[in-house]
């Protein structure tokens, strides 16, 4: 609890510090008042009429009406009591003020706040694997006194499987009953833990699961992996390729899944006597030119900048090619092809034209980073070899 009062006692303090500052450091000089400011401006308005009448633009007659209005409005604009602030007493209002933060403090805390959770969760410790189990025991306990509730039976079960628990969650699907049937996941789900507890099988209702789960979510990642496995299990390896190449397409190309699937494939391939997935076909077509710099940034480049011209589709952010190199002497020439592409699905030769732009980085990363030189992004024909593009800005 001190973890937290000290904070918001010492916050309250400054608060008031901030307040309060000018009861305790009153202002040296007397502010003007409304009186003296209507005075001045109405001085100012005289001295300019008179200037006109001594300039001519105002007759005699015009001069006198004019000049005796004024005078009159000024008669009854500073006839008025004066309203400088008058400081009746300090002490009350330094005390009402002090009382009025702390009532107020104290109700929104009390309305919205809660210091005593957020303290016990402040000193909580890590929950160890007894606790976890005594958890789900305890809401075991309550979902036996609510067999109706479906959506409880399925948390239940789904805490099962990450306990390891497969029994027990395959009985907390089954009593999940209906609300199972319209989530894909929790298909897959089910499935697995179904196959886990027959050995692996995936002969009967697993299997049964899976293709409903795939027919709610064709995309579903998990149900695209025991799909594969089911087929791979039953030796049919052209089915197993096909559900796991879905599954490695939606995967980042350098993740550790994704070579796992990659693996799984080959795999596949080899024991089914496929073919060997055909390697995409480099082409030489893409967009070739130079790269300049304008002489007011020249100055700006660093011994060990990175150079980067990058393409994308338009209307995209992923890029499908992108060349990096060290900067040197400009202007420099570039070309990007297939060979530069980011993913083997997305080629720079199999579109009509490309947004390209270019990036000066100081570290070398991929996101774009404050102070960066950079190009304009132009819309550039996918065969071009003469292209241009000027560094000519400072990304902010």
């Amino acid at each position: 609890m001190t973890s937290f009062f000290i904070p918001a006692i010492l916050l309250l303090i400054l608060v008031l510090v901030l307040l309060l500052r000018p009861f305790f450091f009153p202002a040296r000089d007397l502010a003007t008042s409304r009186r003296q400011m209507n005075a001045a401006i109405y001085q100012e308005e005289l001295d300019k009429l008179e200037a006109d009448r001594l300039s001519g633009s105002v007759d005699s007659a015009s001069y006198e009406q004019a000049h005796a209005e004024m005078r009159q409005r000024l008669f009854q604009d500073t006839d008025e009591a004066d309203d400088l602030s008058v400081l009746g007493s300090p002490k009350k209002t330094i005390i009402g003020i002090c009382i009025f933060i702390v009532i107020l403090s104290a109700g929104l805390y009390f309305s919205l706040g809660d210091a005593f959770r957020i303290a016990e969760r402040n000193d909580e410790k890590p929950m160890s694997q007894e606790a976890v189990e005594k958890m789900v025991s305890e809401f075991a306990g309550k979902m036996e006194k609510e067999p109706d509730n479906l959506k409880g039976w399925a948390m239940l079960a789904r805490s099962y499987r990450i306990l390891g628990r497969n029994l027990d969650a395959e009985k907390a699907y089954a009593r999940a009953g209906s609300f199972v049937d319209a989530d894909p996941q929790l298909l897959a789900d089910y499935a697995d833990v179904l196959a886990a507890n027959a050995n692996g099988s995936f002969t009967g209702k697993p299997l049964q699961l899976i293709k409903k789960a795939l027919a709610l979510d064709p995309n579903n990642l998990l149900a695209l992996w025991l799909s594969g496995t089911a087929d791979f299990n039953a030796q049919n390896y052209k089915a197993a390729v096909q559900s796991w190449e879905k599954l490695a397409k939606q995967l980042p190309l350098e993740s550790e899944e994704a070579r796992t699937i990659a693996a799984s494939i080959a795999e596949a391939r080899s024991k089914g006597g496929l073919a060997p997935a055909k390697s995409p076909v480099i082409s030489n077509q893409g967009v070739s030119g130079q790269v300049d710099i304008s002489p007011e940034l020249k100055s700006k480049i660093k011994s060990g900048d990175t150079l980067m011209v990058i393409a994308r589709k338009p209307g995209e952010r992923m890029p499908v090619a992108v060349l990096k190199t060290a900067v040197t002497a400009f202007p420099m020439s570039f070309v990007l092809n297939d060979a530069l592409a980011m993913s083997p699905n997305a080629l720079i030769s199999q579109l009509p034209e490309v947004l390209l732009e270019v990036r000066i980085s100081k570290t070398g990363m991929a996101m774009p980073e404050a102070g960066d030189l950079i190009s304009e992004s132009q819309t550039i024909k996918v065969g071009t070899t003469n292209a241009r593009l000027m560094i000519d800005q400072v990304r902010p």
